[in-house]
């Protein structure tokens, strides 16, 4: 036998297999001629008592030996078989071991026993692959990695009745049903184990983990393309519009978890079963059969993080970084092996590209925002679109506190110029004062001494999140100028802040920004609104005098206050205050302003009013309709109560 053929005694070195080598040369070199003779009457008896179950399940013997599977046709024996080949290996490494000259290293019964070991491992290695490729439901990732989700009970079995079964009985049936396949599953497992444990110690690792290597591989690959994933080259991904991009976010957000947690758990979990006897091994096999189909996975973000960038991109760009910061102690549990540290380092990659791109679009939208130029009125001052278009965006971006809190807290807020104090101070300044009035710098107004810890995270959301907002109603205070009617620049600011104020309350902004916050800002919504009653209505309500007036200034007074209130209801017929609960504030403020003092005014010239010289047609119940009557259409202006759409879209 030559030195090639006697490496097969030995297991493969590379698999960690250990033998006390040196003690067992000890041996052979003080072993007798009696003792060498000792050793070849075993080695003689172990081949007499193996050869028989060995040769007859060689798959070169016999055409039945071909087509049969021994652990299928006969468990027992495939025990028997299992045992006999251990004990050969064991007894062909104690002769080799006690050879004291070369000569004996080729003995005939250590070529014979070798040539039946060849013959075994055939047996093993077909019994390997026929039991991994016949039990692929058996060995499914997710059954393995939940077995106890086994829960699934066919209808389709022949006499299955529904109707014959109680709740209970379903239960028990259930339950016997998932005990059966678990047990099945448990005996396959063992069995790819026995098979493993006896190829590995018999020198024949190297065809074990190939034949397992080839057909788990392949399962991983397609377990990854059914749950929507396609390896997609960077080059190719950096060229698809972002409609088509999105849609491949959206399959590997819904795989991620699944992939983890599933289809890698679960092929670690079988794998570290089937190989338990060899740590070396299950890292070799592991790192086959799943490191590069990991990296690829992970590598995904990667290419998105570095394609065009556009704001509205933030949002998937942070769903994927906090899917991985989430799974990421799962990833490193699953590739914990040295040889799969890739696998983690491209993780680590992700998640530091992810945050890198996440840092210049939010500030890009915020410089947007400030830049932003459009001398175009809203119609009816209403809810100007760029104000729903920025608040979406940041409700949004709220949802995603966490990750902004990992990718923000340690970077500095923006650094702008002046900002007006009203912003901070509702006492201070006239709705349309802008950069006139006392100002504060950002650093002081955002209170960037924050909180350690947890809070100081949150906080310093808050800040990032506050800064944009701040931005944005700087901004309509500038757009409040294109009006050319004051009433009615009140009205736009009011609609608009009120907007914010409703958009923080329905979000998770709320939480970030405080109660506080918001009602301060809705305080100073309401001071708009006033602003805009005042201007709009206390030239009419002033109209009505005060003190006594002779027939004929009663008769001037009417017909003056019956033109201001039909000019003022036509010039603001399209005027509109989107939010629900302030339009029928605004128009019970705006009765008890008009409405009282005519009604006295009219009570007291009642009769000469009905003796229609004077030609007033307007009782106080009309003026009452007729302001009731204000604000009629702004139902069609989109109230800010109703629910945003799930992505922001272009602010116009």
């Amino acid at each position: 036998m030559t030195r090639t053929r006697m490496g097969r005694l030995l297991p493969f070195k590379s698999f960690g297999h250990r033998h006390h080598h040196a003690s067992l040369s000890a041996t052979a070199s003080s072993s007798s001629p009696s003792s060498s003779s000792m050793d070849v009457a075993l080695m003689e008896e172990k081949l007499a008592s193996s050869e028989a179950i060995v040769v007859k399940w060689d798959p070169d013997a016999s055409a039945f030996a071909k087509i049969t599977s021994l652990f299928y046709e006969d468990r027992s024996e495939a025990r028997r078989f299992l045992a006999h080949v251990t004990d050969l290996q064991r007894v062909m490494l104690a002769f080799v071991a006690a050879a004291g000259e070369t000569a004996r290293l080729s003995h005939p019964c250590l070529v014979r026993a070798q040539t039946l070991m060849q013959a075994a491992m055939r047996r093993l290695e077909k019994e390997f692959y026929q039991i991994l490729a016949a039990n692929r439901d058996l060995l499914d990732p997710e059954s393995v990695s939940v077995r106890s989700s086994l829960s699934n009970v066919s209808d389709d079995e022949p006499g299955f009745d529904p109707s014959e079964f109680s709740p209970e009985e379903d239960a028990i049936a259930a339950g016997v049903s998932i005990a059966k396949v678990e047990h099945a599953a448990a005996v396959v497992m063992a069995d790819l184990r026995a098979i493993a444990d006896t190829m590995v110690f018999a020198g024949y690792g190297k065809e074990c983990v190939r034949t397992y290597v080839t057909l788990r591989k392949s399962i991983v690959d397609e377990g990854l393309y059914r749950l929507g994933f396609e390896r997609v080259a960077a080059s190719r991904l950096h060229k698809m519009d972002w409609a088509v991009l999105e849609l491949k976010v959206s399959s590997w957000l819904g795989a991620s978890r699944l992939a983890v947690r599933t289809l890698f758990h679960g092929e670690r979990v079988l794998l570290d079963h089937v190989f338990a006897g060899s740590d070396s091994v299950r890292e070799a096999v592991f790192s086959d059969i799943a490191r590069d189909a990991a990296v690829h996975f992970l590598a995904f973000p990667v290419a998105v993080a570095k394609s065009k960038r556009s704001p509205e991109k933030l949002f998937r760009l942070l769903d994927m970084y906090d899917t991985i910061a989430e799974l990421w102690q799962e990833i490193e549990l699953v590739f914990s092996f040295e040889s799969t540290v890739a696998v983690r380092e491209q993780a680590l990659a992700a998640l530091s590209k992810l945050a890198k791109a996440a840092r210049v679009i939010l500030p890009d939208f915020e410089s947007a925002i400030i830049k932003k130029s459009s001398r175009s009125p809203v119609p009816g001052g209403g809810v100007h679109p760029m104000t729903r278009y920025t608040m979406n965006y940041i409700s949004q971006l709220a949802d995603h506190e966490s990750a902004l809190a990992d990718i923000f807290s340690d970077l500095p807020l923006p650094t702008p110029g002046p900002i007006p104090a009203f912003f901070f101070d509702v006492s201070q300044a006239t709705p349309l004062q802008l950069s006139a009035s006392t100002t504060s710098s950002v650093e002081t107004s955002l209170s960037v001494t924050l909180p350690s810890g947890e809070e100081g995270r949150r906080s310093a959301v808050a800040a990032r999140l506050a800064w944009p907002i701040l931005a944005l109603l700087c901004k309509l205070d500038r757009k409040a100028e294109v009006y050319g009617d004051a009433a009615l620049s009140y009205l736009f600011l009011a609609n608009n802040l009120q907007y914010v104020v409703n958009k923080v309350r329905s979000s998770r902004l709320l939480g970030l920004l405080g109660e506080d916050w918001a009602a301060r800002h809705a305080a100073k919504a309401r001071q708009h609104a006033a602003g805009y009653e005042q201007m709009s209505w206390g030239l009419v309500a002033a109209t009505v005098p005060a003190l006594e007036v002779s027939p004929a200034d009663a008769i001037e007074r009417f017909r003056a206050f019956s033109a201001a209130l039909e000019a003022t209801c036509a010039a603001q017929a399209s005027w509109v205050v989107a939010d629900e609960e302030m339009r029928e504030e605004v128009r019970e403020t705006v009765v008890s302003m008009v409405v009282p003092a005519y009604r006295g005014f009219y009570a007291r010239w009642r009769e000469m009013l009905e003796s229609d010289v004077a030609g007033v047609r307007l009782s106080p119940d009309d003026v009452r309709e007729r302001l009731g009557e204000l604000f009629s259409g702004s139902d069609s202006s989109g109230s800010n109560r109703t629910k945003a759409s799930s992505r922001p879209g272009p602010c116009s």
